[in-house]
């Protein structure tokens, strides 16, 4: 079961992403999550990502493409995956399918997580990272047990700078225009399925769960 998931900055669809891979035993695939290590650690690429990510913008495709079809590739992605933040726009898409289609492969569903800008905004203001070990959470949905301390491993959490009101801004119009189309890309391939992301989080796995089928 391949799975790409789509949505705006903020959507809710990499925890969306993360349950689906637990429920259905497959990896879940986020290129967010390879930049995030890559900056912690300094590496040149983490390094290149971070600049883009800190304006708001979207990460070159040369830094992603391959990176992601070598993590498709590898063996614990023989029953499928959901790849979360990938691809982003429409060359991305195509360099995919040429690349899936090479190995005999074709993505299976594309769910779009449906949310409006202006709930966007107010939801990415309440989120709260932890810059030591990549915990995310959110004061209102998702708070920390002691304020402003990761749970997991104690650190302080922030806001991250791209999860700022102006940056979020940004983020969406760049997102409307590079990603959005993906939308109408993957509805002509038959593939697209759209779930209301405002309903609380259980109530939009359980409608993914309806089209994926338990």
């Amino acid at each position: 079961m391949k799975i790409i998931m789509l949505g705006a900055p903020g959507a809710g669809k990499g925890t969306q992403a993360k349950q689906i891979a637990a429920k259905y035993e497959i990896p879940h695939i986020s290129t967010g999550d390879i930049f995030r290590a890559n900056i912690k650690n300094g590496t040149e690429l983490g390094k290149k990502a971070k600049t883009y990510m800190d304006q708001g913008a979207l990460v070159p495709d040369e830094l992603t493409c391959d990176l992601v079809m070598d993590r498709i590739q590898q063996e614990d992605c023989k029953n499928g995956f959901v790849l979360d933040g990938f691809p982003r726009t429409i060359p991305q898409a195509e360099a995919l399918d040429a690349a899936l289609t090479k190995i005999g492969q074709t993505m299976d569903y594309a769910i779009d997580v449906d949310v409006p800008d202006e709930n966007i905004v107010n939801r990415m203001g309440g989120r709260r990272a932890c810059l030591n070990c990549g915990a995310t959470y959110h004061v209102v949905f998702n708070p920390t047990k002691v304020e402003g301390k990761c749970d997991a491993c104690g650190s302080d959490t922030v806001l991250r700078d791209d999860d700022k009101p102006e940056t979020v801004q940004k983020r969406l119009s760049v997102y409307h225009d590079q990603t959005q189309p993906l939308i109408d890309y993957y509805q002509k391939q038959g593939i697209l399925k759209s779930v209301d992301g405002t309903q609380p989080m259980d109530q939009v796995f359980d409608a993914i769960v309806a089209i994926l089928g338990a």
